[in-house]
């Protein structure tokens, strides 16, 4: 990589994710005392795979990695039929269990299928600038998102789902999209709302709405955690009740503390101060993203960025939402903080895309 593309390259996205990290490391040290620290000692060790496999990545052209893309697409695609067939881990198919790691198909195919949509998005603009709005065009977009959102919805995984289909509309936007179209699927997504959770939703997934909209229904069953979860919140202050001190997090009664519900974790022992703090860190992230796909070089880069972009507006909104009994339990992790070395792994390499992609930015011909 030359000095003047180090230069341009917009450190503060690669800042805020370490910064976010750490205090994920924090909390998981917190919360995982009475397992001796297993689970921090993992993430410990993913963090610094995951550094090294962002750096490795940041070091390879972003347009070498759009040309593999439909590769990489068509090999996560079989991976994610071939999850299908596996042991079911808390009633999902999502896992390969190697031994020493899970490895979830699902939440590196994000990062494959936003590739390859910048791809093909891209090959269809080529023909003329409104390319992307003939009727044919868009079939092939939503063929190309449908196969590995209709995959991972027989998981069933409707959280990571959900963050393929937000990624798609942040780039079909950014490709000129008509109005009329994204009318029009608002309008389609108010009518079959209903229709969906009669007819279409497996009992589970009705439940899990049920319980958002009132889970005192059913306070020792299904609205357990998120009722545990909003006192662990808001016991926790300005301040909260400091490192090892969380009532509800020591004393086990915040469950799956350590994936789905560290924001409540850090909620509880952290206070609103340094909860407050990282919804900031990730405004400042996903604003920092923004401007880096308005400033890349071309369109591709743009799209990759908005694509990504919307992955972690999703991740983000909807963990901490969830967190507070704002929005439906969807099992979604918070993006560098919750544990898990999939998730850690596919969020660096993500941010790696991204400075990738800002470090070639049209303005780097101006540095000297």
């Amino acid at each position: 990589m030359r000095k003047r593309e180090l230069k341009n390259i917009e450190w503060t996205v690669g800042i805020i994710a370490i910064i976010l990290c750490i205090i994920g490391l924090v909390a998981l040290f917190s919360a995982t005392q009475e397992t001796e620290y297993d689970e921090f000692n993992k993430q410990f060790i993913w963090l610094i795979v995951s550094l090294v496999i962002g750096i490795i990545v940041m070091l390879i052209d972003y347009e070498t990695i759009v040309k593999m893309s439909p590769f990489f697409y068509g090999a996560f695609i079989l991976l994610l039929v071939a999850v299908l067939f596996t042991k079911p881990v808390n009633g999902a198919t999502s896992w390969f269990d190697i031994g020493f790691f899970s490895f979830q198909p699902g939440e590196f195919a994000k990062v494959f299928v936003v590739l390859f949509l910048a791809y093909a998005i891209n090959k269809i603009q080529a023909k003329g600038k409104n390319h992307i709005n003939k009727p044919l065009n868009l079939l092939i977009i939503v063929a190309i998102l449908a196969v590995p959102v209709l995959l991972i919805i027989k998981q069933p995984d409707y959280g990571t789902a959900a963050a393929f289909l937000i990624a798609s509309v942040f780039m079909l936007i950014t490709a000129g999209i008509d109005k009329k179209y994204i009318l029009g699927a608002i309008i389609l997504i108010v009518v079959s709302v209903p229709l969906i959770y009669n007819f279409i939703l497996p009992e589970h997934a009705k439940k899990r709405i049920d319980i958002f909209l009132n889970p005192e229904s059913d306070p020792r069953g299904s609205g357990y955690n998120i009722i545990q979860s909003k006192l662990a919140i808001g016991a926790g202050g300005l301040t909260g009740m400091g490192l090892l001190k969380g009532n509800q997090t020591q004393l086990g009664f915040l469950y799956p503390k350590t994936t789905d519900f560290i924001y409540a974790v850090i909620g509880e022992e952290m206070g609103f101060m340094v909860a407050g703090a990282i919804i900031i860190l990730y405004v400042v992230l996903i604003t920092k993203c923004l401007y880096v796909a308005k400033t890349a070089k071309d369109e591709t880069g743009s799209l990759i960025v908005s694509g990504i972009t919307g992955i972690f507006v999703f991740h983000m909104i909807e963990n901490i939402g969830m967190v507070m009994g704002l929005l439906p339990i969807t099992g979604v992790p918070l993006p560098f903080i919750s544990y898990g070395g999939s998730s850690l792994i596919t969020n660096f390499i993500c941010i790696a895309i991204i400075l990738n992609i800002s470090s070639k930015r049209q303005k780097t011909i101006f540095v000297k």
